[in-house]
Formats: C-alpha cells, sequence, structure tokens
C-alpha cells in the first residue's frame, strides 16, 4: 500500500488522523492534502470567482452565508493538475496520506481513482458528527461558519471506502490506528 485517502468535511479530524499515521507508519509518509492544495494558491484564488470560495475565516473572502464552497475553474484546473501531481509522486515511490475532502462526493472520488489508477490505495471515510465538527471549526476560527456542517455528510454521498472512522466517537490516534489495522504489514 502507497497511499491512503482520507475523505471527510472540514473539521472533521482529518489532519490529526493523518499527523497520527505519520508517526505510527514505520517507513516516511508524506501528508498532503486540500489545506496544502490552497495554502499555495495566490490570495486572489482564494476568494472566490474563478478559484475558490468560502474556505477563509471570519475576515478571508468569498464565503457563502451557508458554509458552501464554490470552487471556479482556475482553482478547477489547478485542482486537477495536483491530483495528478499527487499520483505522479506515489508512482515515483513516495508513500502518501491524502487529506481530502471529495466536495463532488462519488465525482470526485472518481477522479483520484482515476489518477491512482493502477496503485494500491486505502480510501477511508473520516466521519464526523455535525455539531462536534460546528464545535471544531468555532474553536479554530480559520473556517468559514457552517463549513463543516455543511459538508459533514454531503462529501460521503455516493462514496465508497475501505474502512470508515468517527472522530466523534474515537480520538485521532484511535482512528489512525483503526486505519493502521487495515494496512498490509502494520497490524
Amino acid at each position: 500500500m502507497n497511499v491512503v485517502v482520507l475523505n471527510g468535511g472540514s473539521s472533521s479530524g482529518k489532519s490529526s488522523i493523518a499527523r497520527h499515521l505519520q508517526e505510527l507508519l514505520p517507513e516516511p509518509w508524506l501528508h498532503l492534502g486540500t489545506d496544502t492544495l490552497v495554502d499555495a494558491l495566490p490570495p486572489r484564488l482564494r476568494e472566490g470567482g474563478e478559484g475558490i470560495g468560502g474556505i477563509g475565516g471570519p475576515a478571508g473572502g468569498g464565503e457563502d452565508a451557508d458554509g458552501v464552497v464554490s470552487v471556479g475553474p482556475a482553482f478547477a484546473a489547478l485542482d486537477a493538475a495536483w491530483t495528478t501531481g499527487v499520483a505522479a509522486m506515489a508512482r515515483a515511490g513516495a508513500r502518501i496520506v491524502v487529506d481530502e475532502v471529495f466536495l463532488g462526493g462519488a465525482a470526485s472520488q472518481r477522479r483520484w481513482r482515476a489518477a491512482l489508477d493502477g496503485l494500491d490505495v486505502l480510501w477511508v471515510g473520516v466521519r464526523c458528527d455535525a455539531a462536534v465538527a460546528s464545535a471544531r471549526e468555532a474553536a479554530r476560527g480559520d473556517r468559514a461558519a457552517g463549513m463543516a456542517a455543511a459538508q459533514a455528510q454531503a462529501v460521503h454521498v455516493g462514496v465508497t471506502y475501505d474502512v470508515e472512522v468517527d472522530t466523534s466517537r474515537t480520538d485521532a490516534v484511535g482512528c489512525a490506528r483503526i486505519v493502521l489495522g487495515h494496512l498490509p504489514g502494520c497490524d
């Protein structure tokens, strides 16, 4: 296995699980994902329009009042290149934990499946009760209000997983151990 894809809504605990996996796995794994891509964007593409909107905190740009993230054509093109690049890194021998938000549900997974075709991938659903994710979102202060609640279920619609964890019932290290138990040679 050389790729683990963690899919869950904003503030569901994906990044914490990824960090614990990096500590628990015997070999080095890279942690790459949506936040990595968004942080690399020019600021103008983080304000909606051609880029991505609804991701900023209270002072950020492009928020929708209902917490829905909008994706413009420039971001979509960069996201497609990003996905292909992550897959190329895995094909070159890097082990990667992908921390992703399938805004398009099943369509997002199909895009990732196509990019990762031929690689050994573990698909992990990271679930979190909307109220718990919303409380985490408020405590973080770097996300648009309502994003966690809007994504809590939507990102899982039509998506299939090898394993699912729930961070509202199990802490991040416990979830990482569950994932680890599904990786060959790591149980």
